[in-house]
């Protein structure tokens, strides 16, 4: 049986900033289902619920160089919806408020790099391929070359580096390579970990792992671009016959509108009248005027710049002075953080439109679902996007999505055809507001046709981004790794 290794800063639920938990937690559980022995090995940080931390046993402990110095290292075991997780224990780099953004990220992600390899001949389970997710983990394909692979025990592993945000990347001052990486200056050029002069985790990922992957096909192009490519576009050209696009799923267990306990009525492809019961709690809850028949648009997002919200900023106004002409009106509601010019535009919009407009500067995953399953369109257009989970989930809520056509958007999202009735949501080509405003017309002017709406909706829950397929496609990159 195939042994797989994943390497990640983060895993629902045991610690969650971004996309990155989400599939980290529910991407291995469809592997195992697949025949596939799966571990997942993260930080023990110390925001992870008490719950599980309860339940974690000691597994093993031993000191981990990192640099000059020598640090602790316990492993920690903890079984999870059938799948085994290990955390990587030291007080002094993970007791702390937040997951990342720390001064000294660049010695504590250094340290669970070398601990995840050497932890492998400490936990009874040694690893076909190591599968690494983000700058985070970019040095351990490094280490393991510098450092482990002469050892009878390693030579066999393969490592796959999966980006899913390559704007992320984990720069630091040079001097790091010797005083935290022990590695000498033979990985210090431009075919190694050296960037404008200093050392990037991601690049090191990119230049010593076996296989590169990123989270859909069309990002995977794009990245090979200097506008998306983040000043690693030529590297990745060169190794374009090593990379692959994967589209991400989603957990179709957890985020099931017939079954989700977060959500106030329960509603499937078959029970779409249900889902108005939604609207009506969600409209009454949020302060809005209470009607079913207002359609609702939803934005769940970081609020900043590359997610769109400076289109909306440039809209917003225009669409609601439109709406009233056109004699149509509709509701938004937005729940997210981010840049305070956008949460304090969001803000006003709210505090002038009250009947209209509900801001909620939070995350609240139960409300985020709530959203997904009252709203009718849910907006995503962003300047660009790797995969995007969102609209994955507003779709299997029956949410219709308004996307950019970039990155994963561009690979999920097919655009309602009037003449084929085909299509699961809408889109626009170029980041400009005006086509997001066209998109946003074009979708309520469908809204006031139920029979057409509804077409649409059923295409959207129909679609499949479940695990299954992603899975086996990540199956045969395995397989073609080790040969």
């Amino acid at each position: 049986m195939l042994k797989v290794l994943f390497v990640a800063a983060e895993a629902v639920p045991f610690a969650k900033t971004g996309g990155l938990g989400d599939v980290i937690g529910s991407l291995p559980k469809e592997l195992k289902q697949q025949g596939t022995d799966v571990r997942v090995m993260l930080p023990n940080y110390q925001n992870i619920p008490k719950e599980y931390k309860q339940q974690m046993v000691l597994k093993n402990k031993f000191v981990v160089q990192v640099g000059w110095r020598q640090q602790y290292c316990g492993v920690l075991e903890l079984e999870y919806q059938g799948i085994i997780f290990y955390f990587i224990d030291n007080e002094y780099y993970f007791k702390r408020h937040s997951f990342y953004g720390y001064d000294d990220d660049d010695e504590r992600f250094g340290f669970f790099c070398r601990a995840v390899l050497e932890s492998l001949t400490k936990i009874d389970f040694m690893p076909d391929i190591l599968h690494c997710n983000d700058w985070h983990t970019g040095m351990v394909s490094v280490l393991l070359d510098a450092h482990y692979r002469q050892l009878s025990d390693y030579k066999h592993i393969k490592t796959l580096f999966t980006i899913h945000n390559l704007r992320y990347q984990g720069v630091f001052p040079k001097g790091i390579l010797h005083d935290i990486l022990s590695l000498d200056w033979r990985y210090f050029n431009h075919e190694g970990v050296e960037f404008n002069n200093n050392v990037n985790f991601m690049k090191g990922g990119l230049a010593y792992s076996d296989m590169i992957s990123t989270v859909s096909r069309t990002y995977a192009q794009e990245i090979q671009n200097p506008f998306f490519g983040e000043q690693l576009d030529g590297f990745l050209r060169k190794r374009q016959n090593d990379l692959v696009g994967i589209i991400n799923g989603i957990d179709y267990e957890e985020y099931n509108p017939a079954t989700d306990k977060k959500i106030g009525t329960n509603y499937n492809i078959g029970s779409l009248s249900e889902k108005n019961k939604n609207k009506l709690q969600l409209q009454e809850q949020l302060g809005l005027a209470v009607n079913a028949d207002i359609p609702m648009v939803a934005i769940v997002s970081r609020l900043v710049g590359p997610k769109g919200m400076e289109l909306m900023e440039y809209i917003l106004v225009d669409m609601l002075k439109q709406m009233s002409i056109d004699n149509h009106d509709a509701q938004l509601v937005i729940l997210g953080t981010g840049e305070a010019r956008y949460e304090n535009f969001f803000k006003y919009m709210a505090w002038q439109y009250p009947s209209k407009i509900s801001t909620n500067i939070m995350f609240d995953d139960a409300l985020a679902r709530q959203i997904y399953a009252g709203a009718d369109l849910f907006l995503m257009p962003s300047l660009y996007e790797p995969c995007g989970i969102g609209q994955l989930i507003a779709m299997r809520y029956g949410c219709l999505p308004i996307v950019r056509e970039t990155g994963g958007l561009q690979d999920t999202v097919e655009a309602y055809n009037q003449y084929t009735g085909t299509g699961n949501g809408f889109s626009f080509a170029n980041y400009n507001a005006h086509e997001l405003l066209d998109a946003i017309n074009k979708a309520l002017a469908l809204y006031k046709n139920k029979e057409k709406w509804n077409k649409v909706v059923s295409n959207a829950m129909n679609s499949d981004y479940s695990w299954q397929s992603s899975a086996k496609q990540y199956q045969e990159v395995y397989k073609k790794m080790i040969g």
